[in-house]
């Protein structure tokens, strides 16, 4: 998706059948927040402080996160009574950056109802989509209404990270909570692997193949009589193909009991 703020591509820099993995951000708040600040500072590294509070629009840019490429894209909200129809975002997003002004403790306050829906929402997924919560204008110190350690406790409470930045002024700074909210999702995304299935065996006794035979006594030997052997039974959870099996046994020769056998696929690690 193309933008008036996307950063253009360069022909021959990538072959159109391998495209970037994509990460989508949105971006929540009252109004006069500096949601579309934030956006065009980050998109422009610069600065405007007029926008139209009712004009909602995506943007995408090809960013590099750690050495991994990754095509950004970035839904300026414009909610007109908080989150209400919020349909449009909370199934499109992958991680969301709520965002209120330090000057003004009615956005911090509306700031609360976005993340209470967030929460909502995350019980009902299959995986939660990272969010952080940002206090912005930095740069209006002097006027502040909230605390960093109102936004901590809250950010805490919700389970989400807390920064503080400045769109007017600190473009690196701003630049660093998007790529930050790219790495969660990468973190996330990991952490959300399937597991690997594993082979586990456990032993148990087979019937006798055959009667103890005792062997006749001479010289004053003892009877020595021989039994049958357990055999070790394994069972597939699930079914792995070409897996290779480490058989490991303790030796019985030192206790009476019989020993666990455990079995693992060859590479994993027991904790």
């Amino acid at each position: 998706m193309s933008s008036m703020f996307g950063k253009p591509r360069t022909s021959g820099e990538r072959p159109p059948q391998s495209p970037l993995p994509e990460c989508n951000v949105a971006i929540l708040g009252c109004r006069g927040a500096g949601k579309s600040a934030l956006t065009v500072k980050f998109l422009t590294k610069r600065f405007i402080s007029e926008y139209d509070p009712n004009l909602e629009d995506t943007y995408s840019s090809e960013e590099l996160v750690d050495q991994q490429p990754v095509l950004l894209k970035v839904m300026d909200t414009a909610d007109q009574d908080g989150p209400r129809n919020c349909e449009r975002y909370l199934c499109w997003a992958s991680a969301f950056l709520v965002v209120y002004s330090i000057d003004d403790r009615k956005s911090f306050e509306g700031c609360q109802c976005y993340l209470e829906v967030l929460a909502l929402h995350a019980r009902g997924c299959q995986y939660r989509c990272p969010v952080l919560l940002l206090g912005n204008k930095l740069d209006m110190e002097q006027y502040r209404q909230v605390p960093s350690a109102e936004g901590m406790s809250l950010a805490s409470r919700f389970g989400c990270l807390f920064h503080e930045v400045s769109a007017c002024q600190d473009f690196a700074r701003v630049q660093h909570i998007f790529h930050e909210a790219v790495r969660e999702v990468r973190r996330q995304a990991e952490w959300n692997l399937p597991v690997r299935p594993l082979f586990i065996s456990e032993e148990r006794p087979c019937p006798p193949v055959a009667t103890p035979v005792a062997l006749p006594t001479h010289h004053s030997l003892a009877t020595c009589t021989f039994n049958t052997l357990s055999t070790v039974n394994y069972k597939e959870i699930p079914s792995v193909a070409q897996a290779k099996l480490v058989t490991v046994k303790s030796s019985r020769a030192q206790s009476k009991r019989k020993a666990p056998t455990l079995t693992l696929l060859k590479g994993f690690k027991i904790f």
